[in-house]
């Protein structure tokens, strides 16, 4: 475990993807890796120091992005940035950087987009006399916590705007950071305009360096979970994804630790691999486990209709067949021993105040 590959020489230590090397949609040509970078957030020793996160400052013209997926709980969601710098290599969020002309792999991870206007266009939302509140999440696609918000502060900006507008909102992040803005979010618990979701895939550290390379330790994870739930602030937690044959003993464990630290809910989603994900944690498998490679995909197989992955609405988040049936069960035996149930938190939309953009005609009444 976690010995260096002869078949993928460019892996990086530090990161998620094995390589920029995996079979890409849209013709996207393979890239090869950047030299040179430094690892800001960890400088984890010098052999990683061999990328540079690159962050793109973009100006998007709207910010919210609308669903219509039956098998998820909001309809509406809001992210600062593109790419994600926790690295995860299992990230179903990777595809989405083949957009730009980039690689779901290492590009994903350090060719990073912010969106320093996300704040401005979400008010100018707001304010529009169509506009209809409802639950709005952050952090779905890529992380609002990740490393660059410590610079751009973009997902507390947000947050300014949501009190400022009694707007509900519902956090997903696998970063402690979320409680440097404590402040507002237990203001906003207050009024039951918010809830916090935090990710826990392992309770080892050393899996989790692995799978999620720059992402907060567990430990750190579950100290939020515990400081949150003391402020009052109503906490998920999401063991996601459930990895089958490389996380999947550590269930019972991750939610009684999620139950002492004072969770309100727990649940699971089953890893997904879709596109470009697949290759990719092929690749991670044959670097980190090979020995578990054969056994691994084979369950994932299992868990998605003898594919790599499922799209289809519901089964794409609790997949199917005996391994996925066990891991649900496991779950709620695990659950009702230590008094988790599902989330059943349910924000307010009826203090909604439509904010004032200066110099518009509702400045005059």
């Amino acid at each position: 475990m976690g010995t260096r590959n002869e078949q993928y020489p460019d892996v990086q230590k530090g990161r998620g993807a094995p390589s920029n090397g995996v079979p890409q949609r849209f013709n996207l040509q393979d890239r090869e890796i950047d030299g040179d970078w430094l690892d800001e957030r960890d400088r984890i020793d010098d052999a990683a120091a061999r990328l540079r996160t690159e962050v793109t400052i973009e100006f998007p013209k709207s910010i919210i992005n609308y669903n219509t997926s039956p098998d998820l709980p909001f309809d509406r969601s809001i992210n600062a940035y593109r790419g994600c710098e926790h690295g995860c290599v299992y990230c179903y969020a990777r595809p989405t950087h083949a957009y730009h002309d980039l690689s779901p792999g290492l590009d994903f991870e350090s060719k990073l987009f912010a969106k320093p206007n996300a704040a401005d266009l979400l008010r100018q939302t707001f304010a529009k006399p169509n506009y209809q509140p409802a639950s709005l999440a952050i952090g779905t696609n890529t992380d609002p916590y990740q490393p660059i918000e410590k610079r751009y502060r973009i997902t507390r900006q947000i947050l300014e705007v949501m009190l400022e507008t009694r707007h509900p909102v519902v956090i997903t992040t696998k970063s402690n950071r979320v409680v440097e803005d404590i402040d507002l979010l237990a203001r906003l618990a207050e009024l039951q305009l918010t809830a916090v979701a935090i990710s826990v895939t392992s309770l080892d550290p050393k899996t989790a360096r692995l799978l999620e390379p720059r992402a907060p330790a567990p430990a750190r994870r579950l100290d939020a979970v515990q400081t949150l739930s003391e402020a009052g602030i109503y906490v998920h937690v999401n063991i996601a994804p459930v990895v089958p044959g490389i996380t999947d003993h550590e269930i019972e464990s991750i939610v009684a630790a999620a139950a002492e630290r004072g969770a309100s809910s727990i649940s699971f989603i089953p890893m997904r691999l879709p596109h470009e994900v697949a290759p990719l944690f092929e690749q991670w498998l044959e670097n980190h486990y090979p020995e578990r490679k054969s056994k691994v995909m084979s369950i994932v197989r299992q868990m998605r209709g003898g594919r790599r992955n499922d799209p289809a609405f519901h089964s794409r988040m609790r997949g199917q067949g005996p391994w996925a049936d066990l891991i649900r069960t496991r779950l709620l035996i695990a659950s009702r021993k230590v008094g988790l149930a599902k989330a059943k938190v349910k924000l307010r939309t009826d203090l909604f105040q439509r904010p004032l953009i200066r110099g518009s005609q509702m400045e005059l009444f």
